[in-house]
């Protein structure tokens, strides 16, 4: 196939570009050409916003559109191109609203989630654009994504504090149930659309077990031979020094799990998340969570 992937050069749209340029496809990548391009792809070189007539020579079999964010990045897009098989979006999770029934349902309401603000409510104009514009269409909501060329400071922060043999601070009482989809399994499924091209259009997708807060530190630990001393933090903002929102929620994903019933274990994909961190520590965006817990939690 010919395929065309918006982005290419960070997490989940370089690791996609990455997946199938290793199956064999012609993929091409739209970027700006500001970070090193993966090997075996094609770049058109443009800023999504200003792309011109750069993809009016092509059709492709796939657009893989994860870096839209908003309806103008996916308008934008959609005017630019002359033709297309199949339009794959990448949504999130952040499209319920955190007061609708859990598990959320692909076949609730997207409303307002005063979790993620703008964020959500900007992927569901996008969304929306698309429902209303693209045919042959299919959304994917994750929870969040985890696995190699993160380079988000979630589990590299973990790993870096079992390096250094450090304690851990969870929220509250460590419970809070997380819900995480390895980047390569994210790119699985999209094969399996492709292949059984099914009628429903929007799929939440995710591991269906969630883990707590304490559970993914002490398997994040495991992959370096350790075990976490836990502390429990009730009265800061955990925004402020832990890796992820101070929110449970969780997704239906029993239409990808009819599609897709085999996922990797958490404990592979944190072990290969480790491995990619370890080789590539400079690409990681850290965040300064250490000094934030030495000034305002406690001495460590």
């Amino acid at each position: 196939m010919k395929v065309l992937v918006t982005g290419g050069t960070v997490f989940v749209s370089r690791y996609c570009a990455e997946y199938f340029v290793r199956q064999g496809h012609e993929v091409y990548v739209m970027n700006r050409n500001t970070r090193p391009q993966s090997r075996g792809v094609k770049l058109i070189e443009c800023d999504r916003h200003r792309i011109g007539d750069r993809l009016k020579e092509h059709y492709f079999d796939v657009v893989m559109d994860i870096t839209g964010y908003n309806e103008r990045d996916v308008s934008d897009l959609v005017s630019a191109l002359r033709g297309y098989g199949r339009y794959i979006f990448i949504s999130s999770s952040a499209v319920y609203p955190e007061t609708a029934p859990q598990p959320f349902r692909e076949s609730q309401p997207c409303g307002v989630n005063i979790h993620w603000g703008d964020y959500g409510t900007n992927k569901i104009a996008a969304e929306r654009f698309l429902l209303d514009n693209v045919e042959n269409l299919y959304i994917i909501r994750p929870p969040y994504l985890y696995g190699k060329m993160n380079n988000l400071y979630r589990e590299a922060f973990v790993f870096e504090c079992a390096e250094n043999a450090l304690p851990f601070y969870v929220p509250g009482s460590g419970k809070m149930p997380l819900q995480f989809f390895d980047v390569n399994d994210l790119c699985r499924f999209i094969d399996v659309l492709l292949e059984k091209k099914p009628d429903q259009r929007v799929f939440n997708v995710g591991d269906p077990n969630t883990v707590t807060v304490s559970e993914w530190v002490r398997a994040c630990y495991a992959v370096l031979g350790k075990e976490p001393e836990l502390r429990n933090v009730a009265d800061h903002d955990p925004q402020r020094w832990f890796c992820f929102r101070d929110y449970a929620y969780s997704l239906d994903v029993s239409s990808q799990q009819t599609l897709m019933p085999d996922l990797k274990p958490l404990s592979d994909g944190l072990r290969e998340s480790y491995e990619w961190y370890a080789a590539h520590r400079g690409e990681v965006r850290r965040k300064d969570y250490l000094s934030y817990i030495l000034d305002n939690i406690e001495e460590m």
